[in-house]
């Protein structure tokens, strides 16, 4: 879901320039996957780089995965009064000891806050106070709701999201980068078309859009 709405301005380029209509959907990634190991016939599979690097593995993509965009992990609490200081290490550590409720997404980033948990040593402490959402729900939602008073998610999906305040990009020394890739499917009978439109979707030239969505090319430009 981090890459919904630059899949969506990227295709409306791509139909600008070339006249090919991409359609893309967008689900949650632990769902995509699951349904590319099932057989469902994709042209092209666009997701967290471990992900397609899984479905590599089993035979369920082809050839080398190209990187799509990258994204910066990013906090929010909701909107309101009081903003909690994350902008550094131990800044972060205090805020998250304070809050009562912990946001997270099942996604990559969420892999990430867990396993920076457990280095911190705070796991033991935080687990019961952590909110997983669902998948395919932002993480935004559940602090707009009031289920959470801390958030943790991809700046792409937190930017521009109704009742919330986002507080900014994971500070120096807890940084989390997720690169998101895109393989031509193994069951596609378009694999020409498939291979072109990600030549077109992965290019440097491509920057400005991702830049609009909060996110960014690590091969050739360093997070925002």
């Amino acid at each position: 879901m981090a890459t919904r709405a630059l899949l969506a301005d990227m295709a409306t380029a791509y139909e600008r320039e070339t006249g090919v209509v991409l359609r893309v959907e967008s689900v949650g990634g632990v769902d995509a996957a699951a349904r590319v190991r099932a057989g469902e016939a994709f042209d092209l599979v666009l997701l967290a780089e471990a992900a397609v690097a899984q479905l590599q593995a089993s035979g369920h993509v082809q050839g080398p995965p190209v990187e799509l965009a990258a994204s910066a992990m990013a906090v929010a609490v909701p909107a309101g009064p009081g903003r909690p200081d994350v902008g550094s290490v131990e800044a972060l550590r205090e805020a998250l000891l304070a809050a009562p409720r912990i946001a997270y997404s099942t996604g990559p980033s969420g892999t990430a806050l867990l396993a920076l948990l457990e280095r911190w040593g705070l796991s033991e402490v935080l687990t019961p106070r952590l909110v997983q959402a669902r998948p395919g729900v932002p993480v935004a939602a559940l602090l707009a709701a009031g289920e959470a008073q801390l958030g943790f998610q991809q700046l792409s999906e937190l930017q521009g999201q109704p009742g919330i305040e986002l507080l900014g990009l994971m500070p120096p020394g807890a940084e989390v980068i997720t690169r998101f890739v895109g393989a031509v499917g193994t069951a596609s009978r378009q694999g020409p078309a498939a291979r072109a439109a990600l030549a077109f979707l992965s290019a440097p030239e491509r920057e400005a859009i991702r830049r609009a969505q909060g996110m960014f090319l690590t091969t050739t430009n360093p997070p925002p």
